[in-house]
């Protein structure tokens, strides 16, 4: 059974109201999925339910979509992080679907396409360590294989543990001599109540942070 939200319109004496909201996406990076068909062709699909702990991922994906079709025979993938910039490639991306037919699940309005790279204006480049290729114009990109898909508990997504073999990424967002991501050259795409952002200007920075203020641009 799918958990409800507990609702009470009435406004708190500090101002708070408990409310409903039909979906959840807070404020998420977004990410694109590439993974293989069975004929041998890429898939590509956009998803906002991505975080990461040391060198696994962890990825919510619909359960009656293509990419968790691919997985479950094919666990080889990429996840490629766009930058704010590349908000309207995403965005054609989303009324597509490599499942054809298109499951009656799927949202109104969605439709088969077969070639998502070209239907979003995007292009592809060879991974070094899995099948499916990268995103050329994503600054970051993570290459691994699905260790484990398990399927979530309201239903209608799976959860994906994905292990890294290999990340690649953009000179310009990297720090001069390091293996650190310059957190101020690089700011993901943020999916915010299906709205799209950036980050903004810095406030500050972790106690364990590589990067310190001083080697930011």
């Amino acid at each position: 059974m799918t958990p409800s939200l507990q609702t009470d319109p009435a406004t708190d004496t500090r101002g708070f109201m408990a409310i409903e909201p039909s979906i959840l996406y807070f404020g998420t990076p977004v990410v694109l999925i590439t993974t293989m068909n069975s004929d041998g062709t890429p898939n590509l699909a956009p998803i906002s339910s991505a975080w990461a702990l040391g060198h696994t991922l962890v990825l919510g994906v619909g359960s009656d979509g293509q990419t968790a079709a691919n997985l479950r025979e094919r666990p080889e993938l990429v996840v490629n992080v766009p930058s704010p910039g590349m908000w309207e490639h995403v965005e054609r991306l989303a009324p597509l679907t490599g499942r054809f037919p298109v499951p009656a699940t799927k949202p109104t309005g969605m439709r088969f396409e077969a070639d998502k790279f070209t239907a979003a204006g995007l292009t592809s480049m060879p991974s070094a360590t899995v099948a499916p290729p990268r995103v050329t114009e994503c600054p970051l990109h993570l290459e691994g294989a699905a260790v484990s898909i398990t399927p979530g508990v309201a239903g209608g997504f799976v959860i994906v543990e994905v292990a890294v073999s290999m990340v690649h990424a953009a000179s310009e967002i990297v720090v001069h001599g390091t293996n650190h991501i310059d957190p101020g050259a690089w700011s993901p795409l943020i999916y915010n109540f299906r709205h799209y952002f950036g980050l903004g200007g810095q406030l500050g920075h972790s106690y364990r942070s590589d990067t310190p203020a001083s080697m930011h641009r």
